[in-house]
């Protein structure tokens, strides 16, 4: 058993749009406690987006984004009996924010452009346009979560 919930840390809005989870997602793309460097990149992704969209805005297409990449069902290992069962779960809200900036992040890293500036643009606009490696993430867990509707009785 735990002893206590770890409290919520309440993060600062970002100073250019005044978006906190900008800021959660900034936090979530540093390395190395470079911070400047992470902001550099999202802001420049932002920038790119809003040259190569044409009439989408920056932080438009990544709150879209950030929303269709949100999980809404997962699975969580339960035992029961020697016997492991996945069973299907709704997602908290927080976790689904979290969940959503470390798959867009994750997957803006593997993609095959040249800088994470590029990198991070190409996986929001295809996030915000329901394709791409991280929508594609959240589809195959609410598969998993919905071919395991047999043990959500198991839900504790």
């Amino acid at each position: 058993m735990r002893r206590r919930k770890a409290p919520v840390r309440e993060v600062m809005p970002d100073p250019i749009y005044g978006n906190k989870v900008i800021t959660k997602f900034i936090n979530s793309l540093m390395y190395d406690g470079k911070k400047s460097v992470a902001t550099e990149i999202m802001y420049g992704a932002l920038k790119a987006i809003d040259a190569k969209g044409g009439d989408l805005k920056g932080i438009d297409v990544f709150n879209s984004a950030i929303d269709n990449v949100k999980p809404i069902m997962e699975v969580k290992s339960r035992r029961v009996g020697g016997a492991t069962y996945q069973v299907p779960v709704e997602v908290r809200a927080a976790r689904q924010q979290a969940l959503a900036i470390r798959w867009i992040i994750s997957f803006a890293r593997k993609r095959s452009e040249r800088t994470m500036i590029e990198k991070l643009a190409g996986e929001l606009l295809d996030a915000a346009n329901s394709k791409g490696a991280s929508f594609k993430k959240k589809e195959d867990t609410y598969k998993m979560a919905e071919a395991n509707k047999a043990f959500a009785h198991y839900r504790w």
